[in-house]
């Protein structure tokens, strides 16, 4: 079948028509030639290797962003002026952002193709009569593959032959349990994957049992390729600290080539000389652009990287750092994230009497409770005995074995028999010893139809004995007798309308019931014996336990304002109860929310989907699609949307989301390959420590904003007053440079150190649709800008009307604005540490970076007027006792200023509003 052929609905398909439409024989396979020329005509079974970034794109990404070209420009216009040094300098940071950017980014993507070790190499086929091993990237449409338990599928298949095949398709469908195949078609075309129980798919796994499929697709053309396809069409649209970078940058430049227009216009209208006037203007571009925004960015975010993979948190991409800490909306799966991916019993009803079962997974620790109270599974008495024969037929009708030690258990087959296995092991029934005591005899493989399994066994006494166990109903249906504490009585109506009862009650708990039942068998029995006339013995009930930190880590997400959303391939039922013990069915208000059906996203258009993502909590038994477009649509709606996964059907969905989260451990390299961040522990609550993270990291980078952009800010101001006044230029171009590449980035990195404050967790999330620079901002830096250089302009004046306008005078009054704005700057930086919070709380010595940048800048200050070759360069001159009290206190004014408005916020808040007129009218 080529790869123009139309898609058919295999799964509808009865055995004959398969074989009749491709061309097969199932009983020979394909001729060799025949397959040779399927081969040349589809192309190899392989999928499309993910193609990495090369060295030069990983490079040539560092230098993509408008601040590097507005640094670039300035270093050029400071190159024709003939400033050798100031275009060095801006060189140096160019180079070293890149440098950072590239070597945290190299180390982060360094994977292999993910897609292409998503199926096993070899397969057993089926050709001219006789059984091959081939490479499985030779099969073909049409041919025989023949299936055994631990097989990996390695293409996409309709089943012909069956023999108690179970396949763990949870990589694909999202699915906790292994499916039951069929040779029966389903008659729905649009029947979700995890409900063709007569097809299998590449990349998924056989637990049990053996068959025999036909090919129907290869390659690209498979379930797992369409995915990948899928995955392609996404497009990168960037994280939203990118786009809003972008935004500033523009703005920057902008407001460069404003200042240079109006300084150089107003210099010539003041009857200045054009080519001072420039080079007054270029002086004005550089401090207008922040040298340091890009270097401290970039060291925030590999700061925040290397902090998040000691949590366990490996970031792919550096911008994706920040994103975290915007989510609004957590869209996560079930199996395998907020479930341990470990099928355990967790109640027996046995004689009307219900036991619970403590611990969880596959190790043998726990015991049996009646109301909360331990029972002794020993006992002699009747009870007793009905509870250890419902364990020794769940672990004797069973195909399941265990492996590994008594506190790591592996189960080997399906993770539901293991379930039984262990269960009777907490008992102390070992599972080798009751299978050497009682020796199966015969077996009736489970059927999906009749739903049910059946093992006939030998007991020590010498009885043989039919052990059953399957759907509740179905044995019900077979049974004529049922275990009462009163004893073995007669199924009456009733009886068996009490048992329903029970079992719903127990499906309504989120959990997997089967039923219970045994026949003693007389000499001579016959196969019709097997199934009819039983004795109802119970229900076990299991389930796929929560993990033990997701319940606290969503509600954690809820007090951060942080909405989460269940996506599972998993039956509805199962996944509204799984969201109401995590909380996670009511909205951040407490209103409840809604369970989806797939069969409700049938054919939505755009309006239809962002209806559909409104008010609910969950979403079930969802294709790869649906997941894809429901991130969409969460995101139309203006939501920042991290997506965890571990599956195939997840990586689409995981490339588009803003913040892809793949799972480590259980995670397909697939979904590791489309997220930008891996949970190397599994853990979901390592993505709630990631997401704080994310926060601390987007405040400390709206801190060192504050922080460079008011110190620019200032410079500018300084300069464009002086030439308005008509007083000689205060800072000269290289003073500004020095200015913005020590006393700004030292004490930015160091903000961007900042600690986590202690509500951080307890704050909704930042709006996404905010700009960086959001108006209050804006004058926040505006006006604090503006009080930094009023303080220098005094200090300038008092210079000037101390030692003159020209000359060495000159030179000295340069120094004292040169001295104070860079103290003034450095100071401000434990301003902007809170917006409300005083500088001589008890935070102030939680940040030794700063107070090191601090003392950093101050020494390299001090050298800029006490090294004679430093002075030369920067043009300053010795200070005098007089000079340096004029500068100390000029620097100090600003901080006095902010606290004061600091303290009236902080007034303002603690009043209650019907208080505060009364309070004023006091003071």
């Amino acid at each position: 079948m080529s790869a123009g052929a139309p898609v058919v609905a295999w799964h509808t398909q009865e055995v004959g028509a398969v074989s009749e439409q491709l061309q097969v024989s199932v009983e020979r396979g394909l001729d060799s030639a025949d397959a040779a020329a399927r081969l040349a005509t589809d192309g190899p079974n392989v999928l499309a290797e993910a193609k990495p970034r090369s060295l030069a794109a990983l490079i040539g990404h560092q230098f993509k962003s408008l601040v590097v070209a507005l640094l670039v420009l300035a270093g050029g216009v400071a190159l024709l002026m003939g400033d050798e040094i100031e275009a060095v300098a801006i060189l140096v940071v160019i180079v070293l952002n890149a440098v950072i950017g590239f070597v945290t980014e190299w180390k982060a993507s360094d994977a292999i193709n993910a897609l292409r070790r998503q199926f096993t190499p070899v397969a057993l086929v089926r050709r001219d009569g006789r059984e091959h091993q081939v490479p499985a990237s030779t099969l073909v449409v049409g041919d025989v593959v023949l299936l055994a338990a631990g097989d990996r599928i390695a293409a996409d298949g309709r089943i012909v032959e069956v023999a108690r095949l179970r396949v763990d398709e949870s990589a694909l469908t999202g699915e906790s349990s292994a499916a039951t195949k069929s040779i029966e078609p389903v008659a729905d075309a649009d029947a979700p994957l995890g409900d063709r129980r007569d097809m299998v798919y590449m990349g998924t796994a056989i637990t049990e049992g053996r068959g025999v499929s036909v090919v129907t697709a290869t390659g690209a053309r498979t379930e797992v390729g369409r995915i990948g396809s899928l995955i392609d069409e996404v497009v990168d649209t960037g994280t939203p600290l990118e786009s809003k970078l972008a935004q500033l940058s523009r703005a920057l430049l902008v407001v460069v080539l404003v200042l240079c227009v109006v300084i150089v216009v107003m210099g010539l209208w003041r009857g200045n000389a054009l080519l001072p006037m420039i080079e007054v203007g270029t002086s004005l571009a550089i401090a207008a652009v922040p040298e340091g925004l890009l270097a401290v960015t970039t060291m925030t975010l590999a700061i925040g990287m290397q902090r998040m993979a000691r949590m366990n948190a490996l970031v792919r991409r550096l911008p994706a750092v920040e994103s975290l800490g915007g989510t609004t909306v957590i869209c996560t799966d079930k199996t395998g994230t907020l479930t341990r991916n470990e099928m355990t019993v967790q109640s027996l009803v046995v004689a009307s009497r219900r036991v619970d079962v403590t611990g969880v997974g596959y190790a043998a620790v726990g015991g049996f409770e009646v109301d909360g109270a331990p029972l002794d599974v020993a006992a002699s008495d009747a009870a007793g005995e009905s509870l250890r024969l419902a364990l020794r037929i769940g672990a004797l009708c069973n195909d399941a074995s265990l492996g590994g030690g008594a506190a790591g258990l592996t189960v080997l087959g399906d993770p539901t028999e293991g379930a039984l296995i262990v269960a009777a092991a907490k008992a102390g029934l070992d599972h080798a010893t009751l299978k050497r005591d009682y020796p199966r005899l015969t077996e009736v493989p489970f059927d999906s139809v009749v739903k049910r399994m059946v093992t006939v066994h030998r007991t020590p006494g010498g009885q043989v004995v039919a052990y059953v166990k399957g759907s509740p109903a179905a044995l019900l249906h077979a049974s004529t007798t049922i275990v009462t504490p009163e004893g073995t009585v007669e199924l009456t109506p009733a009886r068996n309308r009490a048992v329903r009862d029970t079992n719903e009650v127990l499906a309504g708990e989120a959990l997997r019931v089967l039923g219970l039942a045994y026949r003693e068998l007389a000499p001579g029995y016959t196969q019709d014996d097997l199934t009819s006339s039983l004795t109802f013995l119970g229900c076990v009930a299991m389930i796929d336990p929560l993990r033990a930190e997701a319940k606290a880590t969503i509600a954690t997400c809820r007090a951060a304002g942080i909405r989460t959303v269940m996506i599972t391939g998993d039956q509805q039922v199962t996944a509204a109860e799984i969201a109401r013990q995590l909380g996670i069915d009511v909205d951040l208000e407490g209103r409840p929310l809604r369970t989806v059906h797939a069969r409700e996203l049938a054919g939505l258009d755009e309006e239809g989907w962002n209806a559909a993502v409104t008010g609910a909590a969950v979403f079930a038994r969802v294709s790869p699609e649906h997941k894809l477009r429901i991130v969409g649509a969460l995101q139309r709606q203006g939501a920042i949307v991290a997506m965890t996964g571990d599956g195939v059907n997840d990586a689409p969905a995981l490339r588009q989301a803003d913040i892809g989260i793949a799972m480590g451990i259980r995670g397909t390299e697939v979904a590791k390959e489309a997220a930008d961040m891996i949970i190397t522990d599994d853990n979901f609550a390592t993505i709630v420590r990631a997401v704080e993270q994310g926060r601390i990291i987007v405040q400390n980078i709206l801190r060192f904003i504050h922080y460079l952009f008011s110190c620019n800010f200032s410079e500018i101001l300084v300069v464009f007053t002086s030439i308005m006044l008509g007083w000689p230029l205060p800072l000269s171009v290289l003073q500004i440079l020095w200015l913005n590449l020590v006393t700004d980035i030292f004490p930015a990195m160091a903000l961007a150190l900042e600690p986590s404050a202690a509500d951080v967790m307890q704050r909704p999330p930042r709006d996404p649709a905010a700009p960086l620079m959001t108006p209050g901002f804006g004058w926040l830096i505006v006006w604090q800008g503006a009080l930094m250089a009023a303080c220098t302009l005094l200090a300038f004046g008092a210079g000037l009307r101390g030692h003159g306008h020209e000359g060495e005078g000159l030179r000295q009054a340069v120094t004292i604005a040169f001295m104070t704005l860079a103290l003034a700057e450095v100071l401000h930086a434990f301003n902007v540490r809170s917006r409300t919070r005083s500088i001589f709380s008890a935070e102030t010595l939680t940040n030794g970076w700063l107070w090191g940048a601090t003392l950093l800048c101050v020494a390299l200050q001090l050298a800029a007027v006490e090294i004679p070759g430093l002075r030369r360069v920067l043009g300053t001159a010795p200070l005098t006792l007089e000079d340096w009290g004029v500068i100390v206190a000029a620097a100090v004014a600003p901080v006095a200023v902010v606290e004061l408005v600091k303290w009236g916020q902080r007034w303002r808040a603690a009043v209650p509003p019907e208080s505060a007129p009364h309070m004023r009218r006091a003071i």
